[in-house]
């Protein structure tokens, strides 16, 4: 109820239209809220660890809030940024006390029967009990509101879904959107690279609202279920039960029930790296004695017209970050606008 309550009230701050964000007034006003990138003469280290290139990267710290089972709702989250003459590179450090991958398993019953475990408390698409860590970074490509409210210009509370809508508010808007999974992308060394359109929610239409997906030309994740909806369709090589809680899509065999006895697992998803547009954002991630690190990396410029392009390096570019705690939509935010500039 705790963690209810938060996301309640921050909900209700931001139906209201006075966030943080709101108060913080232009992002260039802040310095304490720019991630300033050093230019380095090669890659860093991308495993995770702390080499040169990334200790000489001047950290930002920003605190997250609102967010469903991290403690008091909130974790303050570390970057760093350095580049090279084509690629960007990204370090982000922050503090979770669980390393949540078992994400909605089959779980084989008494009676021989499947049942997938689901948050009982979930009414639909809020599931924060059997999920995934997650972490997002969000871009401001064209939305002039989100210069100036960061997150909250973008998000909606209600309109049919207890956890709202992203959506921009004019035609022509547009943010891009990196997502990393960690058992559906995060297993394939990825991000999820979309985006968030002008796009109203509809039930039926649009259940997704403004947030969509970058193409792609392959790959990405499906759920793992039998063609009657009542167990598993595949199985971990060998038909061994879980874990891990995914199965890679080239390493999948036919699930043999026979294999399994009453309180085994199978995992609930396949996972194969994305390929095209949607797969441009490369990433390693570790976890170790409580402390997530996620490496990630792309081109400065795509060409991409789902992407922001880092073209110009006097430019300074809007963003913010979210961080999931085993928690599908209730993330915890950075109120207000943070800035990437190139040194």
């Amino acid at each position: 109820m705790r963690g209810s309550w938060k996301w309640m009230v921050s909900a209700l701050v931001l139906t209201a239209g006075i966030g943080l964000g709101l108060l913080v007034g232009p992002l260039d006003a802040q310095s304490k809220n720019v991630l300033r990138a050093t230019k380095v003469a090669a890659a860093p280290a991308l495993d995770g660890t702390m080499d040169a290139a990334w200790g000489a990267a001047p950290a930002l710290t920003v605190k997250t809030v609102g967010g469903k089972n991290l403690p008091g709702g909130s974790t303050e989250v570390t970057l760093r940024a350095v580049y090279t003459a084509e690629t960007v590179y990204f370090l982000v450090q922050y503090k979770d006390e669980t390393n949540s991958v078992r994400r909605s398993p089959w779980v084989k019953q008494a009676d021989g029967s499947w049942q997938k475990l689901t948050d009982p408390n979930d009414k639909g698409g809020d599931n924060n009990l059997y999920y995934e860590d997650k972490m997002a970074v969000l871009w401001n490509m064209s939305t002039p509101a989100f210069e100036q409210r960061g997150c909250f210009a973008v998000c909606h509370t209600g309109e049919g879904k207890p956890y709202g809508n992203k959506y921009t508010a004019n035609a022509g808007e547009r943010l891009d959107m990196w997502h990393w999974k960690g058992v559906r992308t995060g297993t394939v060394g990825q991000f999820d690279d979309q985006y968030v359109d002008n796009t109203r929610y509809d039930k039926d239409k649009a259940p997704e609202a403004g947030r969509k997906s970058d193409p792609k030309t392959g790959g990405g994740y499906v759920d793992n279920v039998g063609d009657d909806k009542k167990g598993p369709k595949f199985a971990l090589k060998g038909n061994r039960p879980a874990p891990p809680y995914w199965i890679v899509d080239g390493e999948k065999e036919p699930f043999d029930d026979s294999k399994y006895k009453a309180g085994d697992e199978v995992p609930g998803i396949i996972v194969s790296p994305l390929t095209g547009d949607r797969g441009d954002i490369a990433a390693k991630d570790v976890y170790k004695d409580g402390v997530r690190t996620v490496v990630f990396h792309r081109k400065l410029v795509t060409g991409s017209e789902y992407d922001v392009q880092f073209s110009d390096l006097k430019k300074s570019y809007a963003f913010g970050v979210a961080v999931f705690d085993n928690a599908q939509v209730r993330h915890a935010y950075t109120p207000g606008v943070l800035t990437l500039r190139f040194e």
